[in-house]
């Protein structure tokens, strides 16, 4: 049984993201390219982005900390604080309406 902190995970992020030009940071905490199932904190600082993309499998997002608007065709989602969210199985994109970090959960 492995037991991380989500809390000190998404804190961690943040400062990193804070410092890469990129505006983000992420860490895997389950799973990987070997595994059907992968969970991935990551960290946006206001105003940075995830460009728009598809999704390798069915995916969620639950917001750790800070606000964030997932966008997906027409149609947009903001999501703060604990707020858990199914990514649409189209191409999409997250932005950062604030300082968030979330936990990425994608099964394939």
């Amino acid at each position: 049984m492995e037991k991380k902190s989500l809390t000190a995970l998404a804190r961690q992020q943040l400062k990193l993201a804070k410092t890469a030009t990129s505006g983000r940071s992420s860490q895997t905490v389950y799973g990987g390219h070997q595994r059907s199932l992968r969970q991935t904190v990551v960290a946006l600082t206001a105003g940075s982005q995830l460009a728009e993309h598809a999704s390798p499998g069915e995916a969620t997002l639950l917001v750790l900390t800070g606000t964030l608007t997932l966008i997906a065709g027409e149609d947009s989602w903001k999501g703060s604080t604990g707020d858990h969210l199914v990514i649409p199985a189209m191409r999409h994109s997250v932005e950062a309406v604030e300082d968030v970090a979330f936990l990425l959960t994608v099964a394939m």
